[in-house]
């Protein structure tokens, strides 16, 4: 049975009383803040991947480590583990338009259309590729969809629907249920449908933008600049797309428009599994955009507290400590996009757990610590872990993740990020109980942000995770209820999400944050300190990928 969790007399501190009797775990406000105002200083210039941004972010993550007394957990005995990843920068196009048959239709960069590359070449270019448009851009089987149909896309442009075809379908359409009704499936991220793309063998691709489907603006879609970053990959498995990105809603409708077609009834039509890709008849789009490769070495920082009993199990806490580096200068003159919340917060969460644990006795298992770079660029710190672990990972216990914390108040629940998936989602909820609060699923589950952080890199390799993420639905606040959670969910996705102005500031109120970190550092010390191993419950597209990445283990065991 948990143990109430002990709330200290302090305003600032929340201790938590770990499941197995260990000593209490003090999550202090005052020291987050400290973190966050540190990490999100002009001194680390925004914390952009291979700069010198990054090379103070890892010196004074692996000071504040060994000031803990944590252990080194990354290859070899050492801190870092390298992530090489390719780094692209678009120029001011020579050309980027699109043919039509009433003439040619400029496109005006960040505000008709985003495009970035991730293949190292100087220069991207398109000529004269068509475009067709491809629904949701959907190859699931198992659920008897295919968008594609067969069509070939070889040196054409292939145009997409955010989410799944479920998203905005009504009760009695054929595609109503078949991706989970509003909950997003990872058909539905645009990674996805930028990878389906490049197996289809499209040149590019482009995602007519929904705020509704994708969860953010088009201030957030423009805020990379033109950059992009992947895993540096050997020849033969570089993408096929030049360029991808996306098209703003109005000019989505004025290309389709200038075929001859409704695009708002051809996406009533896309919610049909008997759906038929459709070109848009001369229109073509034709690009030719300078591009500054590099290849950057990042890294990952990983730090251990080694277990007693079974060291080979690990229980695994994350959180990335890369922001959005350089940008233009804001209306307040700010040109260092440092994420604050997203993610220094997190990173100071993770800090603070790091903290308690190593203050209580050592535990039966190993707790890593794993700092990741690159998510923003889409994951890549943790996926490229996930893909070369220095634990295995049919040994590791849970991922337990840290990103971005609501900053409004203490709240009378905690947000749930994957309902349904495995069984961490009990002990969230046995862990708030003893807090005074209940579980509240996330408020908006088509926004898919169960693929949207660093956990869904270890996810979708069997390892069962729970994602602590304040922007996931509105907090039911002790001051102003659901509605100041949302009116602090609004602020700041409609106005600092991946901006300048996600900074630091006196009106923070971290009490609903340390309640959350509070709430993590229980779960972990608790699976630290067991034999326990969480599960993914039925129905879960990753159960049957842990239970053979089990088997498997068992086997070379068995050998």
């Amino acid at each position: 049975m948990l143990k109430k969790i002990l709330l200290a007399a302090a305003a600032n501190a929340v201790l938590v009383a770990p499941l197995h009797a260990q000593p209490a775990m003090p999550i202090e406000a005052d020291r987050l803040v400290e973190t966050v105002r540190t990490l999100a200083s002009d001194t680390f210039e925004g914390r952009a991947p291979g700069t010198r941004g990054e090379e103070r972010t890892l010196g004074y993550l692996i000071a504040r480590f060994e000031a803990l007394g944590l252990e080194p957990a990354g290859p070899d005995g050492q801190w870092l583990q390298k992530v090489p990843l390719l780094h692209t920068r678009l120029q001011t196009p020579r050309q980027l338009a699109f043919a039509t048959p009433g003439g040619a239709i400029a496109a005006r960069p960040a505000e008709d259309i985003y495009l970035s590359t991730i293949r190292p070449e100087d220069s991207a270019s398109v000529a004269g590729a068509p475009l067709v448009f491809v629904g949701y851009g959907v190859k699931a089987p198992e659920r008897g969809w295919d968008d594609f149909k067969g069509a070939d896309l070889k040196g054409k442009v292939a145009v997409f629907l955010i989410n799944d075809p479920d998203f905005v379908a009504s009760p009695g359409e054929p595609a109503a249920g078949k991706f989970g009704d509003r909950t997003m499936t990872y058909y539905g991220r645009w990674t996805y449908k930028f990878e389906e793309a490049a197996r289809q063998g499209a040149v590019a691709a482009l995602i007519v933008h929904n705020a509704a489907g994708v969860g953010y603006g088009w201030n957030v879609v423009i805020s990379p600049g033109g950059e992009n970053y992947d895993i540096v990959r050997a020849p033969e498995a570089l993408t096929s797309l030049k360029l991808q990105g996306w098209l703003s809603a109005d000019m989505s409708v004025r290309l389709f428009a200038a075929a001859g077609l409704d695009l708002a009834k051809l996406e009533v039509e896309a919610r049909s599994p008997q759906f038929q890709p459709i070109e848009l008849k001369g229109v073509t789009l034709n690009a030719d955009i300078p591009v500054q490769p590099e290849v950057v070495t990042s890294h990952n920082v990983l730090a251990k507290i080694p277990g007693t009993m079974r060291p080979d199990e690990v229980v695994m806490f994350g959180a990335h400590w890369d922001a959005y580096g350089e940008g233009k200068p804001d209306a307040q003159g700010r040109i260092y996009r440092s994420g604050a919340n997203d993610d220094a917060l997190g990173i100071a969460g993770m800090l603070e757990i790091a903290r308690a644990m190593k203050t209580a006795p050592a535990p039966q298992r190993t707790v890593v610590f794993g700092a990741w770079t690159a998510e923003e660029r889409g994951l890549l710190g943790s996926e490229y872990y996930a893909a070369n672990p220095v634990y295995p990972m049919e040994r590791t216990v849970a991922n337990l993740g840290l990103d971005i914390l609501q900053t409004a108040g203490a709240a009378k629940d905690v947000v749930l990020v994957g309902k349904g998936q495995n069984t961490l989602e009990d002990d969230m909820a046995r862990v708030a109980a003893t807090q005074g609060r209940t579980v509240t699923p996330e408020s908006l589950p088509e926004r898919g942000l169960f693929y949207r952080a660093d956990h869904f890199s270890f996810a979708k390799r069997g390892v069962p995770v729970m994602l602590l993420m304040g922007i996931a639905g509105a907090s039911n606040l002790k001051q102003g209820g659901v509605a100041a959670g949302q009116a602090w969910i609004d602020a700041y996705t409609g106005q600092c999400y991946h901006q300048a102005c996600d900074a630091w500031g006196p009106d923070w109120n971290l009490d609903g944050a340390v309640q959350d970190i509070a709430l993590t550092g229980i779960i972990g010390a608790d699976l630290a300190n067991s034999d326990r191993w969480p599960q993914w419950k039925p129905g879960s597209e990753f159960k049957a990928i842990r239970e053979k990445s089990l088997q498997d283990a068992a086997g070379l065991r068995r050998k």
